[in-house]
């Protein structure tokens, strides 16, 4: 995979793979970590498809179960990661309290799932938690409503594409 394959098409399609599988796995979850690799270097283990994303999403094990999302600890650990070549960028999914421009004070619990490709493309999506009420609706544990764009969460975007080795000092 070239540098142009790396594009915000690839990144997103990986990321909504991402969001898929943290919604799977349901609320109240620990943070995950993929990694993204080009599909074509696990083409033996994957099954042949003409419509292939590009990236195929690697769970890390072996972040700490006591590593919270949003904290400091967790920052701490994702600064440490260092990723080899082959890996084109890495997804962080982790559960924080969002802050609305809005009503600042006020707080929702959120998944925040950020991405970045080396060469730099980023992306941020944002998917806030349903209320009690809001799940009591028939099939609503099934709509995942995203926000996002690029520039919302700097801080993780800057922390992720160090442990690719990519920030400019």
């Amino acid at each position: 995979m070239n540098a142009s394959d790396l594009t915000i098409q690839a990144l997103n399609k990986a990321m909504l793979e991402a969001v898929e599988f943290v919604h799977a796995e349901g609320w109240d979850a620990p943070p995950t970590l993929f990694a993204l690799v080009p599909s074509a270097l696990l083409i033996d283990a994957l099954p042949a498809e003409d419509d292939a994303a590009p990236l195929a999403l690697v769970v890390q094990d072996g972040i700490p179960a006591h590593l919270e999302g949003g904290s400091d600890e967790l920052g701490d650990f994702i600064s440490q990661l260092a990723w080899p070549e082959e890996v084109a960028g890495v997804i962080l999914a982790q559960e924080i309290l969002f802050a609305s421009p809005d009503a600042p004070t006020e707080t929702q619990p959120a998944r925040l799932f950020s991405g970045v490709l080396r060469g730099g493309v980023d992306q941020t999506l944002l998917q806030l938690r349903p209320s009690e009420a809001e799940l009591d609706e028939p099939f609503a544990e099934d709509n995942v409503e995203l926000r996002g764009g690029t520039g919302v969460a700097p801080g993780v975007i800057a922390a992720l594409r160090y442990t690719l080795d990519e920030v400019e000092l």
